[in-house]
This record gives structure tokens, C-alpha cells and sequence, in this order.
């Protein structure tokens, strides 16, 4: 008689194979987060082509740029009449958002209440993939943003007969393609934004700042901001409102590079700075930074509606002068 004898998985022979399992997974868990890394970089490059899109089709149609906001002034002083609606609401009917756009109500605020139902919502278009907070804050209803428009380098908005700012979008002004003679392909209309970011606002206008005086680099642009960020200053949250047309809520200024982080207090944090706001009359002197969450830079929108990935090692005269529109910088290719 013959006997057979079934032969079982040691111990060491089982904690080989999952050691083996375990070491697949690690390999191969990073390529996946990669993967759906670049798929979701590709919906936020697709969200900013088709906002190029939407502004081209707004100034087809209007025979200029939309402004930044409008309001009332008389001479230099508060505002008297003014609604807050920025240039994303401006686009909703070119984003095939009509029905959304007829019930924004243009001579009310953007907060009255019977506006509210358009600007508490969530615009798909206007939010990143990789955006993590992408509720309202606590305290408000309103709907974030990641998408900022160019609205200045440090001088945003002067108030009633002030000169306008050097960027594609200002307060009472809607610019035409021809005053871009940088040319639209070195000239940023839009770029990333993360929402619910630290912001300090309504600050003070310190001495040493005008149109035509202000932080020349990175260092001292960084430096004036940690000596002013307490003066008079509210703490706030940036672009956690799409609806208004405010810089620190609906824009970004070229005044420090992407991604560079402006720490300050105890514990320290990463934030954007304002003065006197523009619905105040200003004067607006801003550095509301672009940021990302893709890793090394953001994606940005050019005025001939290609979009680019700008390093965050760009330099810093370099960012400025793509966020101008008539500068007369020459830019290398190669110098982003």
C-alpha cells in the first residue's frame, strides 16, 4: 500500500509572500497617487482653457475685457453705489451657465438675498481637483474659488481718478486686446488659487507705497508684508467668494512669486496680504500670491487662452512682468 502526503505553506514561506504583497503595494501605490495626480492636473489645466475661452468670447461679444468690479465714485472718497459682482460671474453665461447668470441680479449686492441662491453655490468650473477645503468656512455660505484673476502686481486700485493698474483687469475699466502690446501670449489673465487661505485685509496703507513706488523683489515685497501685516489689519479667509470681484476673493496679484510663502505670527502662517479694500474706495496695494496644490508651481492662463505651468522657481521680476500688459519687458522663452 502506498501513501501520499499533502504538503502545506511553511511559516517562513508564508511571511515571505507577504512580505513580497507588501512591497508591490508600496511600489505601487505611488504610481497610482501619480497617476490620479496628473488626471486631476489635467481637469485644472481643462477648467482654466475653457474660463480662456469664456473671456474671449465676453470681449468678442463686448469688444473689451470684463472689469474687475464697477462702482460709483464721486472724486476720491467711499464708493456710493456699488454691487461687489466680479469678472467669474461676469463669464457664467459663457460657460453655459445661463441660467445661473439670469438670476444674478447686477444693481443689488451680491449678498442681498435674493442673490444668494446663485453666489452661495459651488461652481464646478471654479474649483481644482486637488482643492481639499473645498466647504465655506465656517461663518459663511458662500462658494470658494481656485481660479484668480490678474488684478495688479502690488497696485491694484487707486479709487475715483486714480491711475489704473498695470494688469489685464481693473475696477471700472474693461481693456481691449489692443492694449495689451506685450503681446496675449506673455501676459497672465488668470491663475491658481487655494481657497480659505490666511489672508489679512483692510490693512492700513502704509508710507514708501504708490503706483509708481512699491517693493521692487521677493525679499523686500516679503519684508514689507511682515512689517505691515498687524497694522489695522482683520483677519480673514481669501477666495472663499466667487462673487466678488475683490482681489483677495476673485483675484491674485504678481507682487510674489507662486507658491511663495509669506510666514508670519506665532505660530507662523502662510498669508496673503490687502489693504484699504476696493468696495472701500481704496487705495488697494495687494500681495495675494498664487498657490497650488500641484507639486512645483501652477497652472496660469495667457491672454492668447494657453495655459502653462509656471514654476514656483520662476523669478520674481519675471512673474511681474508676465502680469503686465503693456510693461515693455522682453521675457525669454526659457525664463518659465
Amino acid at each position: 500500500m502506498s501513501t501520499s502526503r499533502q504538503r502545506g505553506f511553511t511559516l517562513i514561506e508564508l511571511l515571505v509572500v507577504i512580505a513580497i504583497i507588501a512591497v508591490l503595494i508600496a511600489l505601487l501605490l505611488p504610481a497610482v497617487q501619480a497617476a490620479r495626480e496628473a488626471a486631476r492636473r489635467m481637469q485644472c489645466v481643462n477648467n482654466l482653457k475653457q474660463l480662456g475661452l469664456a473671456v474671449m468670447n465676453y470681449e468678442s461679444m463686448n469688444g473689451a475685457l470684463p472689469p474687475q468690479q464697477t462702482m460709483v465714485i464721486t472724486g476720491n472718497t467711499q464708493p456710493t453705489q456699488y454691487t461687489s459682482w466680479g469678472i467669474s460671474a461676469r463669464l457664467a453665461p459663457f460657460m453655459e451657465m445661463g441660467p445661473m447668470y439670469n438670476a444674478m441680479n447686477f444693481s443689488l449686492k451680491y449678498s442681498h438675498e435674493s442673490n444668494t441662491t446663485v453666489s452661495y453655490l459651488q461652481v464646478k468650473y471654479l474649483l481644482c481637483p486637488s482643492e481639499p477645503n473645498i466647504t465655506p468656512p465656517s461663518g459663511s455660505q458662500f462658494g470658494v474659488s481656485n481660479y484668480g484673476w490678474s488684478v495688479g502686481d502690488w497696485y491694484v486700485f487707486g479709487g475715483g481718478g486714480a491711475i489704473p493698474n498695470r494688469s489685464a483687469f481693473c475696477v471700472n475699466l474693461s481693456r481691449s486686446l489692443a492694449a495689451f502690446t506685450d503681446g496675449l501670449s506673455n501676459t497672465l489673465l488668470s491663475a491658481e488659487v487655494k481657497a480659505s487661505q490666511p489672508l489679512y485685509k483692510s490693512c492700513a496703507t502704509p508710507s514708501g507705497i504708490s503706483p509708481t513706488s512699491y517693493p521692487a523683489d521677493s525679499a523686500t515685497s516679503a519684508a514689507f508684508v511682515a512689517q505691515n501685516y498687524k497694522g489695522g489689519c482683520k483677519a480673514d479667509t481669501g477666495h472663499t467668494k466667487w462673487s466678488i470681484g475683490s482681489a483677495c476673493y476673485d483675484g491674485f496679484t504678481t507682487a510674489l512669486p507662486p507658491n511663495f510663502k509669506m510666514m508670519v505670527g506665532t505660530p507662523q502662517v502662510d498669508i496673503d496680504y490687502d489693504t484699504n479694500d476696493e468696495n472701500n474706495g481704496g487705495p488697494t496695494y495687494a500681495a495675494i500670491t498664487s498657490r497650488s496644490y500641484h507639486s512645483g508651481g501652477v497652472n496660469s492662463l495667457f491672454g492668447d487662452g494657453s495655459v502653462r505651468f509656471i514654476k514656483s522657481t520662476v523669478n520674481g521680476a519675471t512673474w511681474r512682468a508676465l502680469g503686465t500688459i503693456a510693461g515693455g519687458e522682453v521675457i525669454s522663452a526659457d525664463a518659465y
